[in-house]
């Protein structure tokens, strides 16, 4: 988005803010970071948030579909919360309402009598924010287990505990997959590596610039006053996501390499920014801890359709914090593609070739 530059200053200068860059004199990091910058205008983020809006919708009405046949996936429609307690914060949740309303998302500015009676589990003072009435939740792992029985149902085939070694690049074709399990001889081959694809695209002599977004999530125990929305606290760019028995803190942005290691500093500001907003325990017990990385392009927007070098394979990757949000949208846009379907969206945002 414009102006998310001077943005990005103000946060690397606090160590603690949401947003860090892991200081490194790679070349990568350096093109990753020009580019960040040349695509921070109105139009390319307007055409950007349009193609994203549209990934999005086509996943949740996919998602309800799946839910239909896979209850435990935990599917509910209760939408988005977004909090603030500053007048700067409210001004940022109110812009993205702003920004979509004409793209058929709907939403409603809230006053802070408007969020407690809605979410009485927050704390006061409040100052107001944005409700996303349509926004829809699940479990990732249940999901993906759900897909998994889908495909087998359908004939496809999953290898489990199968290493990929190389690809070998004939003639402008990937002609075979060395794996663990041996060779396997392709057609047509879909790289959704999320943040290893960099390194995987190496191997075939492909550029493709996406860098690990790191993020945190903490798993507790439901709180004495448990929200029953999920929530974005803006300010402090943390999410919060009621589950059956638990409760999910997630937040922070780390631009790193494929490091999955912890930083207890930046656990703690989470952890810091959630009890600011909601009846946290004074000792904390995390059940569950953990790092995974955001796989980020430079304009923020996903990688998908036919590399230009290699004629039979297909790039679906690079989808920031909107994996799970925009990745069923991905797969009809992906499978219209190997098909020779007219695909649904506009494919020249999200033009593998355009870095």
């Amino acid at each position: 988005m414009p102006g998310m530059f001077l943005k990005s200053m103000k946060w690397l200068m606090n160590p603690n803010s949401p947003l860090y860059i892991k200081p490194s004199l790679s070349l990568d990091l350096a093109s990753w970071l020009f580019n960040f910058t040349k695509a921070m205008n109105e139009t390319q983020a307007r055409r950007a948030v349009e193609c994203l809006v549209v990934l999005s919708q086509k996943s949740l009405t996919e998602y309800e579909n799946l839910a239909k046949k896979y209850p435990e996936i935990r599917f509910e429609q209760k939408g988005l919360l977004m909090v603030s307690r500053t007048p700067a914060g409210v001004a940022s949740a109110v812009e993205e309402l702003n920004y979509v309303k004409d793209m058929n998302v709907p939403g409603k500015e809230l006053n802070s009598d408007d969020i407690q009676a809605m979410e009485p589990a927050l704390k006061l003072p409040l100052l107001g924010g944005v409700y996303f009435s349509q926004e829809a939740m699940g479990e990732p792992y249940l999901v993906v287990q759900a897909m998994a029985k889908e495909i087998r149902a359908h004939g496809g085939e999953i290898m489990e505990n199968t290493e990929l070694h190389d690809l070998v690049v004939e003639n402008n074709r990937v002609s075979k997959v060395l794996t663990s399990q041996g060779e396997i001889e392709a057609k047509q081959v879909i790289m959704a590596t999320g943040s290893w694809s960099k390194d995987l695209a190496r191997m075939m002599r492909l550029r493709v610039p996406i860098l690990g977004g790191k993020g945190y999530a903490m798993i507790v125990p439901p709180l004495e006053k448990q929200p029953k929305y999920p929530m974005m606290l803006v300010e402090k760019k943390i999410a919060i996501t009621p589950r059956q028995n638990s409760l999910r803190i997630a937040g922070t942005l780390e631009l790193v390499d494929q490091d999955f290691s912890i930083t207890q500093r930046r656990v703690k500001n989470i952890e810091k920014g959630a009890r600011e907003f909601l009846h946290v325990p004074e000792n904390l017990q995390v059940q569950e801890l953990w790092a995974g990385l955001r796989p980020c392009t430079p304009d923020g927007v996903p990688l998908i359709g036919y590399h230009r070098q290699i004629s039979n394979l297909v790039v679906a990757a690079g989808h920031q914090m909107l994996g799970l949000q925009s990745g069923a949208g991905t797969g009809l846009l992906v499978a219209d593609l190997v098909e020779g379907k007219k695909p649904f969206v506009d494919t020249a945002v999200l033009d593998v070739n355009r870095f």
